[in-house]
């Protein structure tokens, strides 16, 4: 019975004594807990593919901005005094108090947006920094995902831009798709929304305005809120499309984009090459090859919508 009593107190500080040679992973995301969870198995999977075996083990510490864009820069330099051996963002604006924040520190970004143009690197081939990591170029599907809806939607007139306007990309993103309407010969009618109050008044000004179809842009807070939108958009009648496919399955319309997912098993991969020795300066930045066309025709029919045969015969994942 002793001997049984020893080896069971023995293991706990013995699983402790592993756990405290493990490195520790800051997680900086502007989202919830609840939007982080479905990419952690993908993370915690990259970092075993990037060379780390124990990636599966290693503890996070995780920093949630819960959609207040604001709070960010206060997480940023709490989660550097603990000291992470990496920090993983998520979002334009995470990535940039994550850069602000340190300059030591090895920064793994996420984003929709040129890192360039935003000031995180300096090249795509070559960051030459401590921060390098994954970008969707989601800003420059803009005109490809116009587009798709004008062909779903062929009435839509008005085209609507949902932005959080606490968002860095709120204003490039609105002139970026403003040319591409404007060059279709329809007009842009921006709405902005960082509470879920505000939400409601977005919809509601989209019928006032006639909009025919609604684009979410990316946003942490909006991910957030996608069953909220879908819900909006179904009361008041409003198409949307989306950047990525978790929308569509809370009940948007349509989405054009790559795998959110897999972004984040890049992440992991990046980050567990880091932990072997590698430098984030010598990380190229890397961009999805493959991008998706989900639509949602229970959705389509909930809305009176026909879509053409040729853009259904378009699409990766149909949602019936």
């Amino acid at each position: 019975m002793a001997l049984i009593g020893g080896s069971a107190m023995a293991w706990p500080a013995k699983v402790r004594a592993q756990r405290s040679t493990l490195p520790v992973i800051g997680i900086l995301m502007g989202g919830s807990a609840e939007s982080f969870a479905p990419l952690e198995p993908a993370f915690r999977k990259g970092m075993n593919e990037g060379g780390f075996p124990d990636g599966s083990n290693v503890p996070f510490e995780l920093r949630l901005a819960n959609g207040q864009v604001a709070r960010l820069p206060a997480l940023a330099a709490d989660l550097i005094s603990r000291r992470p051996s990496v920090i993983a963002t998520q979002t334009l604006p995470a990535a940039l108090a994550a850069k602000a924040a340190t300059s030591t520190i090895p920064v793994v970004f996420v984003i929709g947006e040129d890192p360039i143009k935003v000031g995180l690197v300096e090249s795509l081939s070559r960051p030459n920094s401590n921060v390098t990591g994954i970008t969707n170029f989601m800003n420059v599907l803009g005109a490809k995902r116009l587009e798709l809806v004008s062909q779903a939607v062929p009435t839509a007139m008005v085209i609507g831009l949902l932005v959080n306007p606490v968002n860095p990309n709120a204003e490039r993103d609105t002139q970026d798709l403003q040319v591409a309407v404007q060059a279709l010969g329809r007009r842009l009618q921006a709405l902005t929304a960082s509470t879920d109050e505000e939400l409601e008044t977005a919809f509601v000004t989209a019928v006032e305005q006639k909009v025919g179809a609604l684009f979410i842009n990316i946003d942490s807070f909006l991910f957030d809120r996608r069953q909220q939108i879908a819900a909006l958009a179904a009361r008041h009648q409003v198409p949307t499309i989306h950047p990525f496919r978790e929308y569509v399955a809370a009940g948007g319309l349509m989405s054009y984009g790559p795998s959110f997912v897999e972004a984040w098993r890049q992440s992991g991969a990046y980050v567990g090459r880091i932990l072997r020795g590698a430098k984030p300066a010598d990380l190229p930045v890397l961009q999805p090859t493959k991008f998706d066309l989900v639509i949602n025709l229970k959705v389509a029919k909930a809305l009176g919508l026909d879509i053409p045969s040729t853009v259904i015969a378009r699409a990766d994942e149909v949602i019936e």
